[in-house]
C-alpha cells in the first residue's frame, strides 16, 4: 500500500509505503534504488540487512542510504515496515549533512537523532491506523524540513543537477554539467558527495541502471535494444554494470521474473 505526502513535503519525499511480510523470507537480493528510505518498524517482527559484508538487525528507526552494490534481506513472517522513501537531493534536509557516511549501510536512527527518535517511534506506535501513523511521520518530517531551511538553497540546485542527469542518456559529462552550471567539477562532487551520498556519475550509473532494470522487468525487448535506450555503450558494458548491482546478469535477472513472476517485481528495489 502506498500513500503520497503532503503538499509540502511532496518536493522531498516521493511516498510513503507499508510492507507486509507474508512468508520468512532468507537472503533476499534488493538493489541500488537511487533514493535513501526511512524505515520504521511497526510489528513485533524482525529482519536483518546485509550490505557490503556488514550485517545489521532491523532497529525501531533506521535510515537506509544510497547503495551502489546489491545487499541481501532476512526477514520473519508477519514484519511490518512504514518506509519513506525521500528523493535524492532532499535527504540531507531530514537526516545529516555529510550524507556520504550513511552510503551503502543501514543507520539506527538514534545514532542520527538521539533520543529525539525515541520519543518520534512512541508516538508513532501509539496511532491505532497506518493514517495516523503517516500523520505522525509527516509531522517528524516536516520540523526537520523547517530546522534545515538554510540548506534548501543547495537542495534546489541539487534537484536540477539531479533532473539534467536524468535527461542525459548516454551522453552525461560530469564536466558538461558542471559548465553548465558554472561550478567546478571538484565542488560538484563535494556537493553530491556531502547532500546525495555519492558522486554525480555514481548517481547518473545507478539511475542508468534502474532504467535498464524496469525494462528488463516490464517487457520483452531485447536485452540489447535495453542496453542502448538505457545509455550503455555496448551489451558487455551493460552486462558488467548490472552485474555490479545486482550479482546477476541482465538474462539472469529476466529469467528470475518468468520463474517467480510478481513475487519476484515486489522485492526488487524495496530493502529495509
Amino acid at each position: 500500500m502506498q500513500w503520497l505526502p503532503s503538499e509540502i513535503l511532496r518536493p522531498y519525499v516521493k511516498n510513503y509505503t507499508l510492507i507486509t511480510i507474508d512468508v520468512d523470507l532468507e537472503d533476499e537480493v534488493f538493489y541500488p534504488s537511487g533514493y535513501v528510505d526511512f524505515v520504521m518498524n511497526v510489528s513485533d517482527g524482525n529482519a536483518t540487512t546485509l550490505i557490503d559484508g556488514r550485517k545489521r538487525k532491523l532497529p525501531g528507526v533506521e535510515v537506509l542510504g544510497h547503495l551502489t552494490t546489491w545487499s541481501r534481506l532476512s526477514v520473519s513472517k508477519g514484519t511490518s515496515v512504514l518506509i519513506a522513501r525521500i528523493y535524492p537531493h532532499a535527504s540531507s534536509l531530514f537526516f545529516i549533512s555529510s550524507m556520504s557516511e550513511l552510503t551503502n549501510y543501514a543507520t539506527d536512527a538514534h545514532g542520527i537523532f538521539s533520543k529525539e527518535i525515541n520519543e518520534f517511534y512512541g508516538r508513532l506506535q501509539d496511532q491505532s491506523t497506518i493514517e495516523k501513523k503517516i500523520a505522525v511521520l509527516e509531522e517528524f518530517l516536516i520540523s526537520k524540513l523547517i530546522r534545515n531551511e538554510k540548506l534548501h538553497k543547495k537542495t534546489t540546485l541539487i534537484a536540477q543537477v539531479c533532473g539534467d542527469i536524468f535527461s542525459m542518456g548516454e551522453a552525461y559529462s560530469s564536466k558538461a554539467i558542471s559548465a553548465a552550471y558554472g561550478l567546478s567539477e571538484r565542488y560538484l562532487e563535494k556537493l553530491f558527495t556531502d547532500h546525495v551520498g555519492i558522486t554525480p556519475s555514481a548517481f547518473f550509473s545507478v539511475h542508468r541502471f534502474n532504467k535498464s532494470l524496469g525494462q528488463i522487468l516490464t517487457s520483452d525487448r531485447s536485452l540489447t535494444s535495453i542496453a542502448y535506450e538505457s545509455g550503455y555503450f555496448d551489451q558487455s558494458h551493460f552486462i558488467r554494470e548490472f552485474r555490479k548491482f545486482t550479482g546477476i546478469t541482465p538474462f539472469e535477472a529476466r529469467a528470475s521474473l518468468l520463474k517467480n513472476g510478481e513475487e519476484f517485481q515486489q522485492t526488487v528495489n524495496i530493502g529495509f
